[in-house]
């Protein structure tokens, strides 16, 4: 059973946080090991494995960037360690983005984080369309590259803008 099928919610790359959040809270108290305390020692194990379960499905889902990889995973367009290789024209960005940290100064980081905060919403323009109207047997592999794309390209403007909190 998928974690979709777990939380009985459609496949999606979008997930309101609130009814998440009470699916979870309903199902827990469903899996909870404490509400089959006397079932058998085998049941118990079970029990525990699927509240395991749920408690991972809840991260995932609720993380959007684990539920993008989750989705990518599951549509078989994502392996786990993937290294996938970002057009040269971002990764030039990138390295001058890159620069531009290593001398920047508690002046400057505003206006880095602003190119970041820019860049993040360059990259997601082209996919926004597909990331909340996703439709599963509709949204085609080709959306899902984008996506895959996407995916990739915001892990490494969030390390950048990691790397900016940690310098300043």
């Amino acid at each position: 059973m998928d974690y979709f099928e777990l939380f009985d919610i459609p496949v999606q790359l979008k997930i309101a946080k609130g009814s998440l959040r009470q699916k979870y809270l309903s199902l827990s108290r469903q899996y909870h090991p404490d509400h089959q305390a006397q079932q058998t020692a085998h049941t118990e194990e079970e029990v525990l494995e699927a509240s395991a379960r749920l408690n991972q499905a809840y991260k995932t889902l609720g993380d959007e960037d684990a539920l993008i990889a989750y989705v990518l995973e599951q549509k078989g367009v994502l392996e786990r360690e993937e290294k996938y290789v970002l057009p040269s024209t971002f990764l030039m960005e990138m390295m001058d983005l890159n620069e531009a940290l290593t001398e920047a100064s508690e002046d400057s980081k505003e206006t880095i984080q602003n190119q970041l905060k820019e860049l993040q919403n360059e990259i997601y323009a082209p996919v926004k369309n597909i990331m909340e109207s996703y439709l599963e047997g509709v949204t085609s592999e080709k959306e899902l590259l984008q996506v895959k794309e996407y995916y990739f390209k915001k892990k490494y403007l969030y390390r950048l803008a990691h790397q900016l909190d940690q310098k300043l």
